[in-house]
């Protein structure tokens, strides 16, 4: 008899809601619901809410201060400079709601229509969704347990107007916990594009990035990526590069490598990063010409490559 796994079993595993680590689990009803229990009805709901959305990307790590939110805010800002393309971004971040901030939204309110809740809009065409536009000031703490954070998002899938939307990106809290679990399972039955990783290049972070992959694996989430933040810092004067963060064990790099994972790029530190989106603009418009940028921009399209490449093999399947 195999032994039951000590860590999460993952979603698609016949132990799903049933291993030993899943007693006590907030989501073990919810996994168990593909063995036998009656699904969550909130799946379907949200399979028929998100027909609209084209592509949807998870933006993870498995470590936290590695850049989540600062590549999630210049993903979006990036794929809404084409003014043909509607952009959602979603925080999924319960206790740490960084976007509004970043996005220049701080303040801003969440209304009620007669279609569910409005996103708050940046552009006419990229619209934001956060836990930090229902408090009441951002220092507010948001202290919660799991099944209220997952009754949460469950409630940003289901219940926001986003509407006809090109890209729908999920920017995640660090790990491989509640929010996550309940990320994958809500939009199971609506298809997950992928997933692009984001870490350091030091080893204390690539250890946590190694479990996000493995956990990628262990829900099925196709993996669009891996992004090396803080890849390096070029001196805006002399240019020379120094290694502020070096690459111990070879960076994300070699990870990849190992690991059978693309990667998408590397992204240099920049001061003006942090700057940008401390007050709210995109670091892509703000300082178009730094190293940064370009690196910024060749995800982006790679990405943009990734999603159209994935929707062309999905509708030769259906068809067929």
């Amino acid at each position: 008899m195999e032994e039951v796994p000590q860590d999460c079993p993952g979603t698609g595993s016949a132990q799903a809601g049933k291993g030993a680590s899943c007693q006590g689990c907030p989501n073990q009803r919810l996994c168990a619901s593909g063995a036998g229990a009656a699904p969550d009805p909130a799946i379907e709901q949200i399979k028929e809410k998100m027909r609209t959305v084209k592509y949807k990307i998870l933006v993870l790590s498995g470590k936290g201060g590695v850049g989540k939110s600062t590549f999630s805010a210049h993903l979006a800002h990036g794929l809404a400079e084409d003014e043909s393309k509607q952009v959602a971004l979603l925080d999924i971040d319960i206790c740490g709601p960084s976007i509004p901030k970043m996005m220049g939204l701080e303040g801003e309110q969440v209304h009620q229509s007669g279609s569910g809740w409005s996103p708050v809009y940046v552009e006419e065409n990229l619209g934001v969704m956060s836990v930090g536009f229902l408090l009441g000031s951002p220092d507010d703490a948001v202290i919660w347990r799991g099944p209220k954070k997952n009754g949460m998002i469950k409630q940003f899938l289901r219940d926001v107007d986003w509407g006809e939307i090109d890209y729908l990106i999920v920017d995640t809290p660090p790990g491989t916990s509640d929010e996550h679990l309940s990320i994958v399972q809500y939009l199971s039955a609506a298809h997950i594009d992928g997933a692009v990783i984001i870490t350091t290049p030091q080893e204390v972070s690539l250890q946590d990035v190694r479990k996000e992959i493995n956990f990628c694996h262990k829900v099925k989430l196709p993996i669009i990526g891996v992004v090396e933040n803080m890849s390096g810092f070029i001196c805006p004067k002399c240019k020379n590069e120094s290694q502020i963060f070096p690459p111990t064990t070879g960076g994300a790099e070699v990870m990849c490598q190992d690991l059978k994972v693309p990667l998408l790029g590397k992204v240099p530190l920049d001061p003006q990063i942090g700057k940008s989106c401390d007050n709210g603009q995109s670091f892509l418009t703000e300082v178009p010409d730094s190293p940064a940028t370009l690196a910024y921009r060749n995800i982006i399209q790679r990405i943009q490559d990734f999603c159209g490449l994935h929707s062309s093999k999905e509708e030769k399947l259906a068809s067929s």
